[in-house]
């Protein structure tokens, strides 16, 4: 493990506890600095209102050459997570580049992105279900 990046970590870790991005925090996992956990809260006047979602992100030892592993815990509805929880997103596999922190939507699961372009109601109405079911207090 090369100290600096393990300082780019220590560095990025300082810098969302100060300053979140909104609706969300994420800390160490214990004392490992390769293993995080994240909280969403839902958004206000958003199908995942009220919703608190849990999020682990492990960090390869070759990060920042490599991308973080991003999985949901706490069962989500959209079209880039599947029920594993498992995030599809290009920019944590292909498109990661080692200028991007922790901090083109390719769906996992194209029924949920059909969903969300044919029947946008639909989709809100089965978020806000999950949400309630899996996500609520």
């Amino acid at each position: 493990m090369d100290l600096k990046n393990l300082n780019r970590i220590n560095k990025e870790l300082n810098a969302i506890s100060r300053d979140p991005p909104p609706f969300c925090s994420a800390g160490l996992v214990g004392e490992d600095f390769f293993h995080w956990q994240a909280t969403i809260i839902g958004p206000p006047e958003s199908p995942y209102e009220n919703g608190v979602f849990f999020l682990d992100i492990h960090i390869p030892i070759e990060y920042p050459s490599k991308p973080p592993k991003v999985n949901f815990r706490t069962r989500f509805y959209y079209p880039n997570i599947n029920s594993n929880g498992s995030v599809a997103l290009d920019i944590l596999r292909d498109q990661w580049s080692p200028a991007l922190t922790i901090s083109k939507d390719v769906p996992l699961v194209p029924e949920i992105a059909h969903v969300y372009n044919t029947d946008l109601a639909r989709y809100e109405a089965t978020a806000r279900e999950w949400t309630r079911k899996y996500a609520s207090k």
